[in-house]
């Protein structure tokens, strides 16, 4: 069926009106139905949720690792260029864009729509850690290439085994001293609980009048010759509502926030411009672990490198949490593959996601990553004893005793085609789409998805409401006071804004660097 030709049948002439339709009940969703209420609270905005509460998928903080990405341990994120030196492009960026999330989260704190910074974020300082004399020497030049920078002036490195001891007592613990290991070290970092966010903010907008209906499943949507967008909905009988019962919804403009389920909606509306768009479903689990002994001495956030042809999702981690006030630490995250977008998905998502545009690019990406699909693969059948040798990599006195394996949420990673339509690559990282005429806006993508919400909210908004942006950025300032700057350009702005932030949130304060 082309694109734009869609033609559901039994579409009723009359249906509820709305201004904003948001689709799904997770942390984007809950961002741009906050920022559109600030904005325009004369507007009607209705979200639909499929399962029986909000933030039960990627957003739940038992289904990821709680990072917020900022660049300051996820060594993915640079580049090593062919003479010697570091591209921090990617860093720099992802660590401009969640400092104006927390800003977003700070005037909310101050405004008393997010409560106290502790229910929801939380002082864990980020490392990097690597073994072997070239990955040490990889460490020691990626720090030197950033700690003049700003927004990374607070990190440290070291390869002495006692300061690490200092910082990470597991990673030493039991370790030759003559192995070769090094870390960068940088107090600013932090634990999210997305969850908590999420049902915050939407507990907010419940109260002035912005719903989220649950157990309610957008099944399908068409645009009408107006312009408009007809959701069809159906209640999926959790809450005593007579299963099977369908409703219709006309809005304005329609938010896609499915997650893993934001392609299939993209190809029930039929836009053209996610022709040739695909999904690769990753699976994920962790071992965790509220044993004191362990939580006691582990408080921080490490990330190693990820294994040759790993997608950056899979860098192994040993993650210190704060969830609900209860401290654990995780371990992971053991890849897999699933068929299912989501996971309380479907296992028919991944064939039902075939068409004739994107078929050539999904062969390819299978063609192009065997090595990684047999590595997934393989994951799933790991024993007990080789989940604690992956492990035992980090802590080297880890006992299987003290840990249990938790199953983290799916993350679909883009497949997109090339150019010419003949071939096609797998991409990692979050992407905006936008209708042509601004009507409908979505997010595919996993990670740094719910760290950079804001600038994606900001990045949607700017493409489907040109006209209003004149009169919206002086408001936008107000919420986030680096809108329109890049603080890693001017230190003393970075510095300011950074502290009162950490004020805020109750967070380490910045570095502050003196301009050259």
């Amino acid at each position: 069926m082309a694109f734009g030709k869609r033609k559901p049948s039994r579409w009723p002439v009359e249906a509820e009106e709305v201004d904003v339709a948001l689709i799904g009940g997770g942390v984007l969703s809950a961002t741009i139905g906050l920022i559109l209420h600030r904005l325009q609270p004369d507007w009607k905005i209705v979200g639909y949720e499929r399962l029986s509460k909000v933030a039960k998928e990627s957003s739940n903080p038992w289904n990821n690792a709680g990072t917020g990405h900022a660049g300051l341990c996820e060594l993915n994120y640079t580049r090593e260029n062919p003479d010697g030196s570091m591209n921090n492009t990617k860093p720099i960026e992802i660590n401009e864009q969640f400092q104006q999330t927390r800003q977003l989260w700070a005037r909310m704190v101050e405004m008393g729509i997010l409560g106290l910074p502790e229910t929801f974020v939380n002082k864990c300082p980020h490392m990097s850690f690597v073994r072997g004399e070239d990955d040490v020497d990889f460490l020691r030049r990626r720090w030197e290439s950033l700690r003049d920078n700003p927004l990374f002036a607070a990190m440290e490195f070291s390869d002495d085994h006692e300061k690490i001891r200092e910082w990470a007592p597991m990673l030493v613990e039991g370790r030759d001293p003559n192995e070769k290991i090094a870390v960068t070290y940088d107090p600013t970092g932090t634990d999210v609980d997305f969850g908590s966010i999420t049902t915050q903010i939407f507990n907010y907008l419940a109260f002035h009048g912005v719903n989220v209906e649950t157990s309610q499943e957008v099944t399908d949507l068409k645009q009408n010759t107006d312009g408009t967008w007809t959701l069809r909905i159906v209640d999926r009988g959790e809450f005593g509502g007579k299963k099977g019962t369908e409703k219709f919804v006309r809005a304005k403009f329609v938010f896609n926030g499915a997650g893993g389920w934001g392609l299939k909606m993209l190809q029930k509306a039929g836009i053209p411009e996610v022709a040739g768009y695909a999904l690769f479903p990753v699976t994920g689990a962790f071992m965790s672990t509220d044993d004191p002994s362990v939580v006691d001495q582990h408080k921080v956030k490490v990330y190693a490198k990820p294994p040759v042809g790993a997608p950056p999702m899979s860098n192994p981690h040993m993650d210190a949490r704060v969830i609900n006030g209860s401290r654990s630490v995780l371990f992971g995250p053991y890849a897999g593959i699933d068929p299912r977008f989501l996971k309380y998905g479907s296992l028919l998502d991944m064939p039902k996601m075939i068409r004739t545009d994107n078929i050539g690019a999904v062969l390819n990406v299978a063609k192009d990553n065997v090595p990684l699909i047999k590595m997934l693969a393989t994951m799933i059948f790991m024993t007990p004893a080789q989940k604690l040798a992956e492990m035992r990599a980090f802590a080297p006195n880890a006992s299987i005793e003290d840990w249990h394996m938790i199953k983290a949420g799916q993350r679909a990673q883009i497949i997109k085609t090339d150019a010419n339509g003949k071939g096609g690559s797998l991409q990692f990282g979050t992407e905006v789409l936008t209708s042509a005429d601004g009507t409908l806006g979505a997010v595919l993508g996993a990670s740094p998805g719910a760290s950079t919400a804001v600038p994606i909210v900001l990045d949607v908004l700017k493409r489907c409401f040109p006209d209003k942006m004149g009169e919206w950025e002086p408001r936008f300032k107000e919420m986030i006071p680096s809108y329109g700057e890049k603080l890693s350009e001017d230190p003393d702005r970075a510095y300011e804004v950074m502290s009162k932030t950490a004020e805020v949130l109750k967070l380490h304060k910045p570095v502050k660097v003196n301009k050259a």
